[in-house]
């Protein structure tokens, strides 16, 4: 793949990176237990702006089966989220119509478009109907679990994994109304292998777009099986981030969509108070945080640093100051983040060091700090300002005051907190670490 620069003169490839996405993609579900609330405004574009724009506050106005709004209230949805609201009479409506949407993790979507392949389906005809691409294997499976449960009440409805290791016997075709996996085993199985007549498929479902298209191959072969697919199948494409890469790719796979766009949530800064600390080296921001680490001990703090070398020795300088500290970082399997971010949840640890790898999705309700032990660059070293709201985002959820700090230890870092507060149009103001009033004010 192509090399991607990154951190510590590490050179990523474009499967790690890929993996890296997948990853955090995966992560946010292992830690989601409910759906997250979000004050995104929904942006919707029809294809059709003659057509009446439906939006609906409930489940039961959508007239589904009985046995799928059993399923929906027993998974614990009493009202559609934003993107459900939206989306699901789109998805539903007759005759079908296609779909591009953008979603955050968290949002339901998920469970939005499981609900339009599970209400598509015809349970009497034994062959695939549905088809859902997801990235990895282990993406798969999550959207499997949300159709189990979901179709808990509909015991006739079946569902296949196309995922490598899932060997079937040449020559045999599938029973089961849905297949869900990743797009190179799809491809084979309805190409190669025959095991799916792609002419039969009403309802496909590309998740992800945005993790699928970091891996060239996929792309390639998300296309291929879109071309194999009737004229009249509902084509519905999900993706968290729509920089022009995704949108290409959606408008190859998605003809004459209906287009679901979340606007930016840029209000989140309106309840953050931002600061910045002036040092002159990697020791003396070290020696700030800890000033500032007195005020905040109240609180939970997140610390964000540029590279897994960097939050490994401050997450070890920490500790060696006695302090409760959590270390996330992007070597650590899936499993093993989800349970250092439920013990942070649980306030076992005050503190969680962390790179960018999880800047985005992770909602802790009691996030009342984030400090930028270094200020988020992209890979050529300009200012990244979406990962920048990402980070301090974190905080000042939910309505609450937030707190946001900035590390400058550089005439270079500065120029970077210049340019962010330029784009933001907001300014940063500067903190002197003798007087933390302010600051215990603000975490207390």
């Amino acid at each position: 793949g192509a090399v991607i620069k990154a951190d510590d003169n590490v050179e990523k490839t474009e499967d790690e990176e890929k993996e890296d996405r997948a990853a955090q993609s995966l992560l946010n579900k292992l830690i989601r237990s409910n759906l997250v609330d979000t004050t995104n405004q929904v942006e919707v574009l029809q294809r059709d702006p003659t057509s009446p724009l439906y939006s609906v506050k409930s489940f039961e106005e959508l007239r589904l089966k009985p046995q799928l709004l059993q399923g929906v209230y027993a998974m614990g949805f009493n009202r559609p989220s934003k993107i459900q609201e939206n989306a699901l009479p789109m998805m539903l409506a007759e005759p079908p119509q296609n779909l591009i949407a953008q979603s955050q993790s968290g949002t339901g979507k998920t469970a939005a478009f499981v609900l339009a392949m599970l209400s598509r389906v015809e349970p009497g005809n034994k062959y695939p109907q549905c088809l859902c691409l997801s990235p990895t294997y282990e993406l798969a499976l999550q959207t499997g679990k949300v159709i189990e449960q979901m179709g808990k009440f509909y015991p006739e409805l079946k569902l296949a994994y196309a995922v490598r290791g899932n060997k079937l016997e040449r020559g045999q075709k599938i029973s089961e109304q849905i297949v869900i996996g990743t797009p190179g085993t799809v491809l084979d199985w309805c190409s190669k292998l025959k095991f799916i007549d792609p002419k039969k498929i009403k309802v496909f479902v590309l998740d992800e777009a945005d993790v699928m298209i970091a891996t060239q191959g996929h792309q390639d072969q998300s296309i291929r099986i879109q071309r194999m697919l009737p004229r009249d199948c509902q084509m519905l494409l999900f993706s968290a981030t729509f920089e022009d890469s995704v949108w290409k790719f959606a408008q190859k796979v998605v003809p004459d969509p209906n287009i679901i766009k979340l606007k930016r949530e840029e209000e989140t800064l309106d309840t953050i108070k931002q600061y910045y600390v002036l040092c002159n080296n990697r020791d003396e921001k070290f020696q700030a945080l800890c000033n500032i680490y007195g005020a905040i001990t109240i609180a939970q703090a997140m610390i964000f640093c540029h590279t897994r070398k960097t939050a490994g020795w401050l997450a070890a300088e920490l500790s060696k100051e006695g302090h409760q500290v959590a270390l996330l970082s992007g070597e650590m399997m899936v499993e093993q983040r989800a349970a250092v971010i439920e013990r942070f949840r649980e306030g076992k640890e005050k503190v969680l060091v962390t790179t960018n790898v999880c800047a985005r999705g992770i909602d802790v309700e009691q996030v009342s700090v984030v400090i930028n032990f270094d200020l988020p660059v992209d890979k050529d070293g300009n200012p990244d300002n979406e990962t920048y709201l990402h980070r301090i985002g974190r905080t000042g959820r939910f309505g609450k005051r937030g707190l946001a700090i900035n590390m400058v230890d550089s005439k270079h870092s500065m120029n970077i907190l210049n340019r962010i507060q330029e784009h933001f149009s907001k300014k940063i103001n500067k903190l002197d670490t003798d007087d933390l009033d302010e600051i215990e004010k603000i975490t207390n």
